[in-house]
């Protein structure tokens, strides 16, 4: 006899444990995508019996610690859908705590911004949606980042007024315009600790994204000297750290020339978000 979709997602749960701190919620994502269900059209059908086929070979991705996020095709970020494919990173809670810094300390008039590392263009196409009278530039040195953030664009309304480019910086920008605020989450991941990294990420996201040197901060060294010098007299610098790096770049933020430096905490308390202005 074939088992109930809630005998099979207990199954499922037991087997994805191992891997998972989240395994019955990856069960019940996993089961949704394979019968073409939303999560609450699934509980609605826990009793029915129902070969669910597709099910279980999306159980063995996850089970080679392939994240949700790649299996299903799109993960959310400050509460819309974002499409996510290989190897790019997916969006962390974390990084929305960079998009909140940079509402909370920018006009809602025009301004323009540029975004180093979009990625999925999460943080860009969010800042977009969120002040439709700002102007954004991102750009990313990956290819197929620069085509899955532009549909991401398109997806949310806002393709007219975020421009994606593929390039390593901010060298992509020559035109000699300056910023109202350069933001990013950039790699900041000791190479040292790699392999202490959790195997969704080291088997699948891409390492370019994450590496930065032996203390994390070579990419971030290169974002204030070039933001410093493409920043707009006042404009804001934002960017994520790693836990532990706050202490560190605030002194690097002073001697590149920066004022105002300060830190936004995450929900465990973290120096999460460095913040700083260029002189006036």
């Amino acid at each position: 006899m074939i088992p109930t979709l809630g005998e099979r997602l207990r199954q499922a749960e037991a087997r994805l444990a191992p891997v998972s701190d989240t395994a019955r919620l990856d069960a019940e994502l996993l089961m949704a995508e394979a019968l073409n269900l939303s999560r609450a059209g699934l509980m609605a059908r826990l009793r029915d019996r129902d070969a669910a086929h597709g099910f279980d070979a999306l159980v063995e991705r996850r089970l080679n610690h392939e994240p949700i996020a790649y299996i299903l095709g799109e993960h959310e970020f400050w509460s819309r859908a974002f499409v996510v494919r290989p190897p790019l990173l997916v969006p962390r809670p974390e990084t929305e705590h960079l998009v909140e810094a940079s509402l909370d300390r920018l006009p809602t008039a025009y301004a323009r911004i540029a975004e180093v590392g979009t990625g999925t263009g999460c943080v860009a196409v969010t800042l977009a949606a969120e002040r439709p009278a700002w102007r954004l530039a991102a750009c990313d040195i990956r290819r197929e980042a620069v085509h899955t953030a532009s549909l991401n664009a398109r997806r949310h309304g806002v393709a007219d007024r975020v421009a994606f480019v593929q390039g390593d910086g901010l060298l992509w920008s020559r035109d000699g315009s300056a910023f109202d605020a350069i933001v990013s989450n950039p790699p900041y991941v000791e190479s040292t600790a790699w392999d202490a990294l959790p195997e969704t990420i080291r088997r699948h996201e891409d390492p370019g994204a994450l590496l930065a040197g032996p203390d994390g901060l070579a990419f971030i060294r290169r974002l204030m000297a070039e933001a410093f010098v493409r920043l707009a007299p006042g404009g804001l610098l934002a960017f994520e750290l790693g836990m532990g790096q706050y202490e560190a770049a605030s002194n690097l933020l002073t001697q590149t020339g920066f004022l105002d430096v300060m830190a936004a905490p995450d929900l465990r308390g973290i120096d999460r978000i460095a913040i700083a202005h260029k002189p006036m």
